[in-house]
């Protein structure tokens, strides 16, 4: 929620920042952006008020429509706090009455609940795995899964070594001197979003339940007959 001076209401979906935004505020829009395509939602802009001729009146307005909507990152609870406010219905119906997978692919699940609010779901969920690569290869379908739905569908071109040389768009070599030295047995994928009729076989589902061990550590999946 904000005043959305120039073209300020169509920034924050580029990931645009102005040199005055607040880090961790602008952070947590930024996450908030990335939840609600996590959601299978489009991010839409709504333009309450225009034309606006004074700053107070503009201050007004927002500060009225801060208080109408519950969950913006505005407020000191910041994205997500309110799990039981308000939602879209699509949301409710994922949370509380999703479609159990029906595997029809060689599927390889990977969690990405730590890392998806953070970057892209593709990047997410294709860098960096503890996998047997021989097996991973065997995937005919990778799913980026959130909480045990399914927010991503795709299909690997190849799977190589986590090494700087193969994946250099990784801010994790640059950010962090310890990294590199993590990286040991770990692989990662190249490849593209699945087709639409093999995304919406998978898409907004859950995994089985004989899937979801509690406790277990490894974040990676297979689907049943994997390597049949």
């Amino acid at each position: 929620m904000g005043k959305g001076k120039g073209n300020r209401v169509f920034a924050h979906m580029r990931g645009e920042v102005a040199a005055v935004d607040d880090d961790e505020l602008l952070s947590n829009k930024l996450k908030q952006l990335r939840e609600i395509r996590l959601a299978g939602l489009e991010v839409i802009h709504v333009i309450h008020r225009h034309g606006i001729a004074d700053e107070k009146t503009a201050y007004e307005v927002e500060a009225a429509l801060i208080d109408a909507y519950p969950g913006l990152t505005n407020i000191m609870n910041g994205a997500g706090s309110n799990e039981y406010g308000a939602a879209h219905i699509k949301e409710l119906i994922a949370t509380y009455q999703p479609e159990t997978i029906v595997f029809q692919h060689k599927a390889l699940m990977i969690s990405v609940n730590r890392s998806s609010k953070d970057v892209d779901l593709y990047d997410a969920v294709r860098f960096s795995w503890r996998v047997s690569v021989e097996r991973a290869r065997k995937a005919e379908v990778i799913l980026a899964t959130v909480k045990g739905i399914v927010r991503g569908v795709y299909v690997a071109d190849e799977w190589l070594k986590s090494t700087r040389e193969n994946f250099p768009e990784i801010s994790s070599w640059d950010e962090d001197e310890e990294f590199e030295a993590t990286q040991n047995s770990r692989f990662g994928f190249r490849g593209k979003v699945a087709p639409p009729a093999i995304a919406q076989l998978y898409l907004g589902k859950k995994i089985p339940e004989d899937l979801r061990k509690k406790g277990a550590m490894s974040p990676v999946r297979y689907s049943p007959g994997f390597d049949f």
